[in-house]
């Protein structure tokens, strides 16, 4: 199966269905990254990623991490640690300082958010779509996540952690925010260990990309994206 190759005139996608088997999940080649390709492609269940040094790549894998907010899974050691934790939870206060930082955490290992990625997800953070989450301590940036909103779902992008837990903090607090206002399902991409831990698993593509549509359709209320705090521990 031949790689389709975008059109810079066009923002329309190939199928999520004809993405190759190897490497898995890779759809489409080029193209840019102006806002209204990239809302297209989260509307299609499909991300950009790529390196420095190559062209934008495109991908939908097969199958898909997600994670049910209700279902999130705290260790002991977890609930003890949020228990005594002093840090201070967030919402869409600092969602530049998030992004760069998340670049930043990963310079080392070759980021992928680049200058071209960072303005792009920023344009659509400014038009309502992209949200951060941060975790604080004190007066300092020590954790936070970013992602992007596609009504009931949430698809997150990137996190970082500069202490202990800070990031699994972030998703905790953005998680139980997110359930109070109806949000369904979280799409976490490719599983890895520190999303499996809080209870992240594998979904087919066909059954994500089935949800994603029906959540789409399930607008929250508009007060849950503004700039606020979010509660960490419950019994606070």
């Amino acid at each position: 199966m031949l790689l389709v190759q975008l059109s810079h005139h066009s923002i329309d996608f190939p199928s999520p269905d004809t993405a190759l088997r190897n490497p898995e999940g890779l759809l489409a080649v080029g193209g840019d990254l102006r806002p209204d390709r990239l809302k297209e492609a989260y509307r299609c269940g499909i991300f950009p990623w790529f390196n420095e040094d190559e062209p934008i790549l495109w991908w939908s894998p097969n199958p898909r991490a997600v994670l049910i907010p209700e279902q999130l899974h705290l260790s002991r050691s977890m609930l003890k640690f949020l228990r005594r934790t002093d840090y201070r939870i967030t919402l869409n206060h600092a969602f530049n300082d998030v992004i760069h930082a998340c670049a930043a955490v990963r310079q080392f290992e070759g980021t992928w958010i680049n200058s071209e990625i960072a303005k792009a997800y920023t344009e659509l953070h400014q038009q309502g779509f992209a949200h951060s989450v941060e975790v604080w301590q004190e007066n300092t940036l020590v954790g936070g996540l970013y992602g992007i909103e596609q009504g009931a779902l949430f698809c997150g992008e990137s996190m970082f952690s500069l202490r202990d837990n800070a990031s699994k903090c972030a998703l905790i607090a953005f998680c139980r925010h997110f359930v109070r206002y109806g949000g369904k399902l979280i799409d976490c991409q490719v599983l890895n260990p520190h999303t499996a831990s809080l209870g992240a698993h594998e979904m087919e593509r066909a059954h994500f990309l089935q949800h994603l549509s029906r959540y789409q359709q399930s607008k929250l209320a508009p007060e849950c994206w503004q700039p606020q705090s979010l509660v960490l521990n419950d019994e606070h």
